[in-house]
């Protein structure tokens, strides 16, 4: 039986990974959001699309990443593509076949620069409003 992806979480998630506190993702989607309204939402599994796109733009990642996002399955393709049977030997690919169309390890380095970024453009962003207050 297919798990059921939990979008509230996938926000959750990503926006943690991100480093953005709920008030923050509240203030950039607008006047009728507050902390306590995400986190209602990141309880709930579905997201309409119009807000998933919104947090989508506000937070830089693809709005896929929450709809299709399962960690579970995640950390059972990495667990079983790799094993790491001493520290000092490399990760050596185990007898399971799982050949995605784009290097997975790819991906995670494109969202953790995406995610540098966006920490240096918020520092920039206090940086200026510190200097100008």
């Amino acid at each position: 039986m297919k798990q059921k992806i939990h979008q509230g979480h996938n926000v959750k998630r990503f926006r943690e990974m991100l480093g953005v506190k709920q008030e923050t993702l509240a203030l950039n989607l607008g006047n009728e959001w507050d902390r306590k309204k995400i986190s209602l939402m990141e309880q709930k599994d579905l997201i309409e699309e119009v807000l998933l796109q919104k947090i989508s733009k506000v937070l830089n990642i693809p709005i896929e990443a929450f709809q299709n996002f399962e960690e579970e399955q995640s950390v059972n393709v990495f667990a079983n593509t790799y094993s790491f049977h001493d520290f000092k030997d490399h990760a050596v690919a185990s007898g399971f076949s799982y050949q995605p169309s784009f290097n997975p390890i790819d991906k995670i380095i494109e969202l953790y620069e995406r995610m540098i970024q966006q920490q240096k453009e918020m520092i920039d962003k206090l940086e200026n409003l510190i200097q100008n207050k």
